[in-house]
């Protein structure tokens, strides 16, 4: 009879060739359990998903409770369902007045899809301003807007008037003109290695788009929910987007995502024509009622306050000649290495002692850390000893 881990490669889509074949038997608060009862320290945190950390019990009774109810009754935006409603009311509670409007989806990259769509459709132009170093999810909208090539080349053609300019680049904000539809921009560039933008170059940017009617969207797919040290990443930044994307850490585990604007803004989708934008499954109830207890217990339980003081204790406890800089905002946080051979070994032997940590799409050199935003002192002492240990043996 075949192992899991056989009938995974046999039967189960392939991403690399290297996929690391962890075996999940459970997971709770910042661990995951293998089949033996091992236990491994989550640092990515599903890739920045687990924010309050794995099956949080606010989360768990949300869920139980809501498919006692019921699951999926029609497609988004026909019928009044409780959950989205609920959950939609209380982020526009958390966001400024003109991020009023939620749109749920599936995921950030479809999040990413509508909100193209979306300003699009409301400024009547069709060029985009994307970041060398960008992503934003690989459906072909989404990778369109990738700022590395290697990952679009096998995918051409993807859509045009696209331009690219380059992150803290004051120059580069010339590119937006009148004739530019929007500006997507990740309020912490994630894949390029945890780059973070200016505020004096924000500023600029915001003041540009204003000056060209360009309308600015802010991809918090993966800073969003605490993970920086705000509730939303745009806050560190005193300026407010016109497109809101979130997703990831929104579902407390749950696969869940949304572009958000203004009223005025999202009523285009309305009509010529109508339907602008569909999803069968956005906003599943199940989903939205997760989201709403994830909400919830990051305010409840204060979580933002927290991840300075854990950001600090990450970046005082890595000290090794090895590493070259350690870059991040809050939970969200890259260690710099001479290479990917030495991450790759890094991460091989760090999951052979009970830690989990990875690296980014466009920064291969690093290693990336994204916590449980409740990860405690003692669970970030033992991960930081841990790495320095295993950087100590290359």
């Amino acid at each position: 009879m075949l192992s899991q881990k056989q009938l995974f490669l046999l039967n189960t889509a392939q991403t690399s060739s290297f996929p690391r074949l962890l075996e999940v038997e459970k997971a709770t608060g910042s661990y995951l359990f293998d089949p033996s009862g091992k236990k491994y320290l989550d640092l990515v945190s599903g890739f920045a998903v687990s924010n309050i950390g794995h099956r949080h019990p606010n989360v768990i009774s949300a869920i139980q409770q809501q498919i006692e109810k019921y699951l999926h009754v029609t497609v988004y935006g026909e019928f009044v369902q409780s959950p989205q409603v609920k959950f939609a009311h209380r982020l526009s509670q958390v966001l400024p007045p003109s991020l009023s409007s939620v749109y749920f989806t599936n995921s950030g990259t479809e999040a990413t899809e509508g909100a193209l769509k979306l300003a699009k459709k409301h400024t009547n132009r069709t060029e985009i301003v994307s970041f060398n170093g960008a992503y934003h999810g690989s459906t072909h909208g989404a990778l369109s807007l990738m700022g590395n090539e290697y990952y679009k080349q096998a995918y051409r053609p993807l859509l045009p008037d696209i331009k690219f300019i380059q992150l803290n680049s004051l120059p580069d904000l010339a590119n937006i003109t009148t004739k530019t539809a929007t500006v997507i921009l990740e309020a912490v560039q994630g894949e390029a290695g945890i780059r973070v933008p200016d505020l004096d170059y924000i500023k600029a940017l915001r003041k540009k788009c204003d000056e060209t009617g360009t309308l600015l969207i802010f991809d918090e797919i993966q800073t969003g929910f605490g993970r920086t040290g705000k509730l939303f990443a745009f806050e560190n930044y005193d300026i407010i987007p016109d497109i809101l994307l979130i997703a990831k850490g929104m579902g407390g585990g749950m696969p869940i995502g949304a572009f958000i604007a203004s009223k005025e803004i999202m009523d285009v989708l309305k009509e010529n024509p109508i339907l602008g934008h569909i999803t069968t499954f956005g906003g599943h109830p199940v989903s939205c009622a997760a989201g709403l207890a994830s909400l919830n217990t990051i305010l409840d339980e204060d979580l933002v306050s927290g991840v300075k003081q854990r950001e600090n204790l990450f970046k005082n406890l890595l000290i090794h000649p090895k590493i070259k800089e350690i870059r991040g905002l809050g939970l969200m946080i890259a260690v710099q290495l001479a290479n990917f051979n030495e991450v790759e070994e890094v991460s091989k032997r760090c999951l052979d002692k009970g830690i989990i940590i990875d690296w980014f799409l466009h920064c291969d050199s690093a290693l990336r850390i994204a916590p449980p935003l409740n990860i405690t002192e003692e669970e970030i002492k033992f991960a930081c000893k841990t790495i320095v240990e295993t950087i100590n043996e290359l």
